[in-house]
């Protein structure tokens, strides 16, 4: 009898503990279906992001302060069309290295001859020390890299060259050439540059060291990466990039710009929208990304780059993760790791994304690797991948809303836009061919994040007038593209063609 009360206690107690299980498990599901039904984005929400997008680079465009986009003045209304010829520079600056190229122009569309580069890496003590000690030193290094001109292509350094910069900081453009430093970010802080025209401070520098080389273009990557677009293709008419951050520009009609009224009179100009900023109502937010927010260094800024680029994505997911840990044992022992802002990055998400072993092996991998979750079963993994599906796949369709935004706002959509006026052109805008030159490790090496953008642009387009919408993967706006504005920016007049 004994034996038999024991027997019943036992199988009880199992009992017991595989419902318990069965109840912790429901409870994992439960959150990847909240995840689910927060991030969907039918067609129908997807269409109001693109109608709200729209409508906020208009404003933007009216007045300073006018929009969440800033809808910036880049003083570009000259793009390359591919008659340049000749050797241009550029100069790179974004971070704790940066880059000379020289890149060699044949005059016919395409024909970049060929093109050097060198990188070098900036002394830590020079990205707190002056503004002249950091420009001399940036002024030396171009200074050796124009001394190693060849390929019968030497001239001597008293003869003008002419230069692309590309500055990755926040400026306030002046014109084409020039603008006044706002702040330093990253690991820079050089206090006299602020409030100074870099390119000036450049110009000095290289003035200096014996250098007749003129700052033809300041421009910042996405304006790069379009006029490499329009260079290889004149139909280019704006610029994405997404990667480890994200930013967009277009070429708009000068008298859309409301607020340079009489800067220019006709033609377009490019607009640096910084649309990671951009927010609406119609974003499907969660609380990881709420939370996400309220924890970063820039909380109730950058909203859109928090939910669509590849600094954040990665930290989204590690957040589902720690609170599906929460809800089960499942996961093992409870891992500090997996508690630890951004310990689990992008690139590693998307390995595990696209793990398309039979046991998901790459999956196991990086959560014992990573996140210090050792022997994790087979049926976690799986929803595993699925947060990051969920993830992703929002993240793909809201920049392809994004895009399609810009175009009904230039009136390549289909629709005619939102804007007044008439395309110059005798083409109906809804058959005209469109092209965005996009750039970023996002788009480029992430495949299931490339599938599903390209999947929501039709859905959104329709079949028919997708067709006319090209995205054009580019590689190195920030470098060969700051020297093809150069180039624009410096050939006769003659050779120049005005932006319509």
């Amino acid at each position: 009898m004994g034996c038999a009360i024991g027997v019943c206690i036992v199988a009880a107690a199992m009992v017991g503990k595989r419902v318990k299980r069965r109840r912790k498990w429901k409870k994992m599901v439960e959150v990847l279906e909240e995840l689910e039904e927060c991030c969907d984005t039918p067609v129908g929400r997807l269409k109001q992001v693109v109608d709200a997008m729209a409508v906020e680079m208009h404003a933007g465009l009216a007045s300073e302060g006018g929009s969440k986009l800033k809808m910036l003045l880049t003083y570009v209304d000259k793009l390359p069309n591919g008659s340049e010829k000749g050797t241009y520079y550029a100069l790179d600056l974004g971070g704790t290295n940066f880059r000379v190229l020289r890149v060699h122009l044949g005059g016919q569309r395409s024909a970049i001859l060929g093109q050097d580069i060198e990188r070098q890496p900036i002394p830590q003590h020079l990205m707190t020390s002056t503004s002249k000690d950091l420009f001399d030193f940036i002024a030396s290094s171009l200074k050796d890299f124009i001394e190693k001109e060849g390929n019968g292509l030497e001239q001597p350094l008293s003869r003008r060259r002419e230069l692309g910069f590309t500055f990755s900081f926040p400026v306030k453009q002046t014109s084409v050439s020039s603008g006044i430093l706002i702040k330093w970010t990253k690991a820079f802080s050089i206090g006299d540059t602020i409030g100074s025209d870099v390119s000036d401070c450049l110009q000095q520098a290289m003035s200096r060291k014996g250098l007749d080389v003129r700052v033809a273009a300041l421009i910042n990557d996405t304006v790069g990466t379009l006029a490499l677009g329009h260079y290889n293709d004149e139909d280019t008419v704006a610029a994405v990039i997404i990667g480890t951050g994200t930013n967009a520009c277009y070429l708009e009609r000068a008298d859309a710009i409301i607020k340079c009224q009489g800067l220019l009179t006709s033609g377009s100009m490019v607009v640096n929208m910084e649309w990671g900023n951009f927010w609406s109502s119609h974003l499907p937010r969660t609380s990881y990304d709420i939370n996400l927010d309220v924890a970063s260094p820039n909380p109730n800024d950058q909203g859109f780059e928090k939910m669509i680029s590849g600094m954040y994505l990665g930290d989204i997911v590690r957040r589902v993760l720690l609170r599906m840990s929460e809800e089960s044992d499942d996961f093992g022992p409870s891992s500090s790791k997996l508690a630890t802002p951004f310990v689990l990055r992008t690139p590693l998400m998307a390995a595990m994304h696209e793990d398309d072993s039979p046991d998901l092996s790459e999956v196991a991998k990086i959560l014992e690797e990573v996140l210090e979750l050792p022997d994790v079963p087979l049926k976690v993994r799986k929803l595993v991948v699925k947060v990051c599906d969920v993830i992703t796949r929002r993240a793909a369709r809201l920049a392809a809303a994004g895009i399609v935004g810009i175009l009904k706002k230039i009136g390549r959509d289909g629709s005619g836009g939102i804007a007044s006026g008439k395309f110059r052109s005798d083409m109906p805008s809804r058959m005209r061919r469109t092209v965005v030159a996009i750039e970023g490790g996002l788009y480029t090496s992430y495949t299931l994040f490339r599938e599903y953008l390209n999947e929501a642009m039709t859905e959104i387009l329709g079949e028919e007038f997708s067709s006319h919408v090209i995205l054009k993967v580019m590689e190195d706006g920030s470098g060969t593209g700051a020297a093809l504005v150069a180039a624009a920016n410096s050939a006769p007049e003659a050779d120049r063609v005005q932006l319509q």
